[in-house]
């Protein structure tokens, strides 16, 4: 990684429309939601969750990693990089008729989102070309669709909306004073570019980020204030916690609170109020008092199924009985 990357704050004029003049919400005041008391954050979370959304319903996606491992970029949280050895195989594109059974089976789980992640940095236009074949076939099972596979052309964005791509996941995985030590082969700002692309094609972004990497709470706000400050915010943000994969630099790190886990999805709920605030990664290692407290703190949609990419997730047992003792149903 190249510690010596600093925080990009020159935008390209098409990227330039998600940093508003004004900026909505500030590190600081953002910050001094993540310092308020325990109950304080809790309550204001759930009045505005109430505001715009059923407070016991909870939408479900499933994630596909439709082709694994051999990533040239270097994020030190991530096992499909080609720069650690954590055993992950690089596979090819799965083909259409694997793809279809994956999500028909996501469809009999309940699921009603379709998440199919590609470990590239930026795909060919050829990919993309195939990729769309794959989203026909999700789409006409009645799921939405959603991609997530690196960069983006502005070509390419808007041949993944003509697919029918209903959602474009493209974290920004930390704040930008953060990004240098977690990753060296990408800068923000072209994070920010696929985003403006994503957006101008006409589909719903999905951006979010990773937290117990390491940085100081200050720096989770500054996340969530970069989140909030896209214009408009994204319409689903996923919050993962890390997941630790022995070989990958992050292995190792000091564990995340789990209550400032809890914290960091409240604050999100408050400062993206229309946003579905998804609980990702990590799920399978908190218990049900924490996700409990997750749903209570404005999260109202999970990840849903047995595998996320390469790691695990609450298999689809676990969480129906989690659903049914909390009495939330499904969007």
């Amino acid at each position: 990684m190249n510690a010596s990357i600093q925080p990009v704050h020159v935008l390209r004029p098409e990227a330039r429309h998600l940093h508003p003049a004004r900026e909505r919400w500030s590190v600081e005041a953002t910050l001094a939601l993540f310092d308020l008391p325990f109950n304080d954050l809790m309550f204001r979370a759930q009045q505005v969750h109430r505001e715009h959304f059923d407070a016991n319903a909870v939408q479900r996606s499933t994630l596909l990693s439709i082709k694994t491992g051999g990533c040239p970029e270097d994020c030190a949280y991530c096992p499909q990089s080609v720069h650690y050895d954590t055993g992950v195989e690089a596979d090819k594109l799965m083909e259409p008729s694997a793809v279809r059974a994956a999500a028909e089976a996501a469809v009999a789980a309940g699921a009603t989102r379709f998440c199919m992640g590609a470990a590239w940095r930026e795909p060919k236009d050829r990919d993309i070309e195939k990729v769309a074949a794959l989203v026909r076939e999700v789409k006409s099972l009645g799921l939405e669709a959603c991609c997530t596979l690196g960069m983006l052309s502005r070509p390419q964005a808007a041949a993944l909306k003509e697919a029918g791509v209903d959602y474009y996941n493209h974290n920004l995985d930390t704040s930008p004073e953060a990004y240098g030590r977690i990753i060296g082969t990408r800068v923000y700002e072209e994070r920010l570019q696929t985003l403006a692309y994503v957006r101008e094609a006409g589909m719903n972004v999905c951006c979010g980020g990773i937290v117990g990497m390491g940085e100081s709470r200050r720096e989770r706000a500054g996340l969530v204030a970069q989140l909030a400050n896209l214009d408009p915010h994204p319409e689903s943000v996923p919050i993962n916690e890390l997941v630790q994969v022995e070989g990958t630099p992050l292995a190792g790190t000091d564990k995340l609170d789990p209550f400032e886990f809890v914290r960091t999805i409240a604050v999100a709920r408050i400062t993206m109020p229309t946003a579905y605030v998804r609980l990702s990664a990590g799920r399978q290692q908190m218990g049900d008092a924490i996700q409990a407290l997750c749903f209570l703190a404005g999260a109202n949609s999970i990840f849903y199924g047995e595998k996320l990419l390469t790691t695990g997730n609450p298999d689809v047992a676990r969480d129906e009985a989690l659903f049914e003792m909390l009495g939330l149903r499904a969007v």
